[in-house]
């Protein structure tokens, strides 16, 4: 039985809910408190998908979901890149001259330093972005406004006094979409393989993982490492390839890591988001 939801940690407005409006616009989004309400909420039936950030294009790798994902039990069957713009919303009929201070999450704070140093508005650290919007509604003080999502402010009936006002217009967020059940068939021009994995206690052994890529022509786009349970002897590699396994040079290359690994599991093949080559285009340029 399909509940036709998709599950996101956050208040309703935040980017990741955002990341599902777009990624999935036919599903009812259902908000969570954290990412492991998020990943319960799929596992017990309660939704069908979860839609999880893993890095931004700015910040990284977002803390704690690369130890969460291989314990989770689910499967990653899509990506989503969202671009982070971020408005100053108000209540309405305020004039952004009467703007003083800004609410919403330290990060988001600070992508938009230049703004709020040309407008003299002081920052106020929130919860979230979507908190914070919520906040402001409720508060109803005029000189208080929100730094959020557009959607947040259609949302919580904000006025948006200024829009894309984030330093760097490229900033991006990457989602993975996440569900009970893997579907290996699928097949699209560009694909992705994401899997986890050990090394052996063998000298060398991640330089020797790596060769089996390099040797099969096979790119990977991410490997990051981190350890297990708090133990500093005991490293987790988190790996994402271009690629999917029914390919001859990636069943090749990933022969080649097996032998040198004490584990390895497959978190999802899937195809590559669009937005993809647009972010290695800009960072080429």
């Amino acid at each position: 039985m399909t509940t036709n939801r998709i599950a996101f940690q956050g208040e309703l407005g935040a980017y990741s809910h955002e990341a599902c409006r777009t990624a999935r616009p036919d599903m009812e989004a259902l908000p969570c408190r954290t990412f492991e309400d998020v990943i319960e909420a799929v596992r017990s039936g309660q939704a069908d998908l979860a839609m999880l950030p893993v890095e931004n294009s700015t910040y990284g790798r977002v803390a704690d979901i690369h130890h969460l994902l291989p314990e989770s039990g689910l499967k990653i069957i899509d990506e989503a890149f969202v671009r982070v713009h971020i408005s100053l919303l108000a209540l309405p009929g305020t004039p952004l001259s009467d703007i003083r201070d800004a609410m919403s999450h330290t990060v988001l704070l600070g992508q938009c330093r230049g703004f709020m140093r040309d407008h003299n508005i002081r920052a106020i650290t929130g919860a979230d972005t979507a908190g914070s919007a919520k906040e402001v509604a409720e508060r109803g003080i005029p000189s208080l406004a929100a730094l959020a999502a557009p959607l947040a402010g259609e949302i919580y009936g904000l006025e948006r006094l200024a829009d894309e006002i984030e330093d760097r217009q490229n900033n991006t967020t990457r989602f993975l979409i996440m569900s009970r059940q893997a579907d290996v068939s699928r097949r699209a021009d560009q694909m992705l393989t994401s899997f986890v994995f050990r090394v052996r206690n063998i000298p060398a052994a991640l330089y020797k993982t790596m060769g089996g890529f390099a040797t099969n022509g096979v790119n990977m786009t991410k490997l990051e490492s981190y350890m297990v349970d708090g133990v500093f002897t005991a490293t987790q590699f988190y790996a994402d390839i271009e690629g999917h396994p029914g390919d001859e040079n990636v069943k090749r290359a990933m022969d080649e890591l097996g032998y040198f690994t004490s584990s390895l599991d497959i978190l999802g093949v899937y195809p590559a988001d669009p937005l993809r080559e647009a972010q290695r285009q800009e960072g080429i340029s």
